[in-house]
């Protein structure tokens, strides 16, 4: 069984981005086993609900074949970038799942065959299927030590991407203060996280 290093280092992605924009299936899946887990989790902070979070990493990785030929390493870390992508298609879904729930249609994924092929479904690595729920409770935990007002300002700014004006004027408190319990927040979970 060969064992890929927890954080792979930007070289080595921006080699397996390069084969991909190649057309190497190979490389899109050994950059699909490297980072999933991360970029899940990404899509997981946006979008809450784990089977939305799926749809988009699938969506990503999509893009990431389609696009990895557009990748400048001069410009970001290749994580940075695939990072980039999940973020922009889970604001994306949540647009459209928005819509689709205001006019009574559902929602489409574009998918092709050769790319089934490629990514894994459903029997995800259970290490990384592990990994994932145990962060997962950690930061659960983590979030109910906060203060109420600190816990829906993060939970506001940084699930539901709201600016903190748009949380000032939800939370009916000043803007100061939303700064404020963002800030204090942000440090309380990460001091948390770190000692889980």
């Amino acid at each position: 069984m060969t064992t890929m290093p927890n954080e792979p280092t930007p070289p080595v992605l921006a080699a397996l981005l390069a084969r991909v924009a190649a057309e190497d299936s190979a490389a899109l899946r050994t950059i699909y086993e490297m980072t999933s887990a991360k970029l899940f989790g990404v899509a997981l902070r946006i979008l809450v609900r784990r089977e939305w979070a799926e749809d988009v990493l699938q969506e990503s990785f999509i893009n990431i074949w389609r696009y990895a030929g557009d990748y400048r390493e001069p410009l970001s870390a290749p994580l940075t970038w695939m990072a980039a992508i999940v973020r922009n298609r889970a604001l994306d879904y949540l647009r459209r799942h928005k819509a689709a729930t205001a006019d009574g249609t559902g929602l489409t994924t574009e998918w092709s065959e050769a790319l089934d092929e490629m990514i894994p479904g459903d029997e995800r690595d259970p290490a990384d299927s592990a990994m994932m729920s145990e962060q997962a409770r950690q930061l659960s935990v983590c979030m109910g030590r906060l203060e109420s007002g600190q816990r829906q300002a993060v939970a506001l700014a940084y699930l539901r991407d709201k600016s903190h004006s748009e949380i000032a004027q939800e939370l009916s408190v000043p803007l100061g203060t939303v700064k404020s319990w963002v800030r204090r927040g942000l440090e309380k979970l990460k001091i948390c996280m770190g000692h889980q």
